[in-house]
């Protein structure tokens, strides 16, 4: 028996996955209960607002998530879930529970989709920190690289974009740069190969726990097998501070250090 046509508009068999198709129109959902809506807003801010902007429509380092079609066609989290868990070029990976991803696109869904900003909510300064409180979590943290009388000194008459220096914080090494933008000198990490007792040192270009391949300063490409410690590999990154910190930052924390760095003159 032969079988039906599909109902116009379906997707083609074998189409593209679920989470990268545009839905017919913007959906309509029913109210989510204001409790979980809440607590996604609260694990967004902490995750997602440096990036996606408070509004979750786009900020100086990540797109609007409103439109995309991985939002946009979510229902509980399910796609979200491993655009989380896996990240994307220039974004960080949350292994997050499956419960407070849910929460999250709980609070994406809770934007009114439309064809005008109805739901844009952006604040007027994001100088909204302690700057006492950061000048004393400068101290404490940031010493050890940075001085406000030498590297920093003068930067908050330097600071004509808030955003722009924190992403330099939580995406260190990607912050202001467009896609396919070449690194900036001071964040190119190096790695230094020693093999039969000579070392070979250049651009890192791949590391896994089989191989490691790097450019040297002439261009040359060289690749080497590992078989755990052989060959001696060092890494040699400028930015590591910064990456350490990635999982100490808090949302005030960095409010109340970006106050304190505008307040320098």
């Amino acid at each position: 028996m032969a079988q039906a046509p599909p109902p116009a508009g379906a997707p083609p068999a074998g189409g593209p996955p679920a989470a990268f198709r545009r839905p017919p129109d913007f959906p309509t959902r029913p109210p989510a209960d204001p409790a979980v809506v809440e607590r996604g807003k609260q694990i967004y801010s902490i995750t997602c607002t440096f990036c996606h902007g408070a509004d979750a429509r786009g900020g100086s380092g990540g797109p609007n998530l409103i439109r995309t079609p991985v939002v946009l066609n979510d229902k509980n989290g399910e796609l979200l879930g491993p655009v989380l868990k896996e990240g994307r070029e220039g974004m960080p990976k949350f292994d997050l529970p499956a419960a407070q991803v849910s929460d999250i696109a709980a609070f994406l869904h809770s934007f009114r989709v439309g064809g005008y900003d109805i739901s844009r909510m952006a604040p007027p300064t994001i100088l909204v920190g302690d700057a006492k409180a950061g000048e004393a979590y400068f101290q404490k943290t940031c010493t050890s690289c940075h001085s406000v009388s030498n590297d920093l000194k003068g930067i908050g008459g330097r600071i004509t974009d808030p955003k722009r220096l924190q992403q330099t914080w939580l995406m260190p090494g990607a912050a202001g740069r467009g896609p396919g933008a070449p690194p900036s000198p001071g964040t190119i990490v190096k790695v230094s190969v020693t093999q039969g007792g000579k070392k070979i040192t250049g651009r890192l270009t791949k590391i896994d726990d089989f191989l490691v391949s790097l450019t040297e300063d002439d261009g040359t490409p060289r690749s080497f097998t590992r078989d755990g410690d052989n060959p001696k590999v060092e890494l040699i990154d400028p930015l590591q501070g910064h990456r350490a910190l990635l999982g100490k930052y808090t949302d005030k924390d960095i409010h109340d250090v970006t106050a304190f760095l505008a307040s320098v003159k």
